[in-house]
């Protein structure tokens, strides 16, 4: 079987010299992934491609076991800097040498002392006592909407603003500053875009949170990004710069997923009427909604890769010293080996261990956040407008194509 932009023709393993197909591969419909993924678990789980961004070739694993085995396995690094590193968006190199390690891109044991600064800020508890600020911000935005009315693009109405207001008051930075960073955080996972502007970028957003962790050493605030710099002071665990690090990853990993989940979640709920109606009549469904939601969605696809650091076989693969690896999450997340009809939408799924926040060490530290602000937007979005629908047939929702957050251009609703 050979994987090809226009489909599955042949068979790769017969022909050492087929050219690897172009990846991302297209996905059809905003709501599903790319057809090929399901050709790929039942033929060729582990599987050779080419970034269309850099002409480099690098494998692609699309089983739950071999995501999860790539996620955990001691010899996968996962540095940008590696030169087998499948970076998917054109960061220039110069960038990447200048830029202080990401926390995504750190391996242990660095990652575990840098993840240890902001994870008592991000546990169940301290969210949870977020709820009633969160409810106030959706609150406001709900109301715009009803004094508005239809028809209205949720995006701009809800699922921007009420993530960016929340992550903005969260880290102590003003709400002036949310589209900055909005475009901070769509332009470095574009792969449409120059390697220069990502450069700018980067660049624009590390001045910006140098003087505002600067400020914070100066004058410790109440807030997430205040508290880890006055602990940090205490313990002289981080660098300057690496505390600005921190930063900048809680920003780009905290606006695109949080608003195209939000997006993405309502389009698929009102193709499901029936089981929308049921999370209407039980709001307590919408928890397990939401995993099912997640898993169904997985809008962070192809986000989690890695390097080999050794010789290492998969599925009688062997994938060498040095080379790329994209685990699949959005693949791994409809296995026919560990979901059943895994393209069934069941809100009453028992969904178990999904993938869509990622695996092992580098697992979203922000995912008790996202749950609460996916659960209180679903819930009082749909109490408050029961009779929401789409306002244009849904196959002519406009969807993003060149980003490693999946997501929509537009969501246009009335009622």
């Amino acid at each position: 079987m050979t994987v090809t932009s226009e489909g599955v023709q042949g068979a790769q393993g017969a022909d050492a010299e087929a050219e690897p197909p172009l990846f991302p591969m297209e996905r059809k419909c905003p709501f599903q992934p790319p057809a090929e993924y399901a050709e790929l678990r039942a033929e060729k789980p582990v599987f050779k491609v080419k970034l269309a961004v850099s002409g480099k070739e690098v494998w692609v694993v699309s089983r739950q076991e071999h995501v999860r085995r790539v996620l955990t396995e001691s010899e996968m690094s996962s540095s940008f800097v590696n030169p087998g590193y499948p970076l998917q968006v054109p960061v220039p190199p110069e960038a990447l040498a200048a830029m202080q390690t990401p926390l995504v891109a750190m391996d242990s044991p660095q990652h575990a002392q840098h993840r240890r600064a902001i994870i008592p800020e991000l546990t169940v508890k301290r969210v949870q006592a977020l709820r009633p600020r969160i409810q106030e911000v959706v609150d406001e935005h709900i109301t715009a909407m009803l004094e508005q009315g239809g028809p209205v693009d949720l995006l701009t109405a809800l699922a921007i603003p009420v993530p960016s207001l929340i992550l903005c008051e969260l880290l102590g930075v003003p709400k002036e500053d949310v589209p900055h960073f909005r475009d901070f955080a769509d332009r470095t996972v574009r792969s449409d875009v120059t390697a220069e502007e990502i450069g700018q970028a980067m660049a624009e957003m590390d001045a910006y949170l140098d003087k505002l962790v600067t400020a914070k050493e100066l004058e410790p605030t109440d807030d997430l990004l205040g508290r880890v710099v006055a602990k940090n002071r205490e313990e002289g665990t981080l660098a300057h710069r690496e505390v600005v690090a921190l930063a900048r990853m809680l920003i780009s990993g905290g606006f695109d997923t949080l608003t195209n989940m939000i997006v993405l979640g309502v389009g698929v709920l009102l193709e499901h009427p029936e089981q929308l109606e049921q999370i209407k009549q039980d709001p307590s469904l919408t928890k397990n909604a939401i995993e099912e939601l997640l898993r169904y969605l997985s809008i962070a696809d192809s986000a989690t890769s890695r390097t080999a650091t050794a010789d290492i076989e998969i599925e009688g693969v062997v994938i060498r010293k040095g080379e790329g690896i994209i685990a699949l999450n959005g693949s791994a997340n409809r296995d026919e080996r560990v979901f059943d009809n895994p393209d069934t939408l069941d809100i009453f799924r028992q969904i178990g261990l999904h993938s869509a926040f990622g695996h092992g060490i580098h697992q979203c530290p922000g995912a008790s956040l996202v749950r609460v602000e996916l659960e209180i937007v679903y819930n009082t979005l749909f109490a408050r407008i029961p009779t929401l629908r789409l306002a244009v047939p849904a196959e002519e929702l406009p969807f993003k194509k060149y980003t490693l957050i999946q997501g929509l251009d537009a969501l246009p609703v009335t009622w």
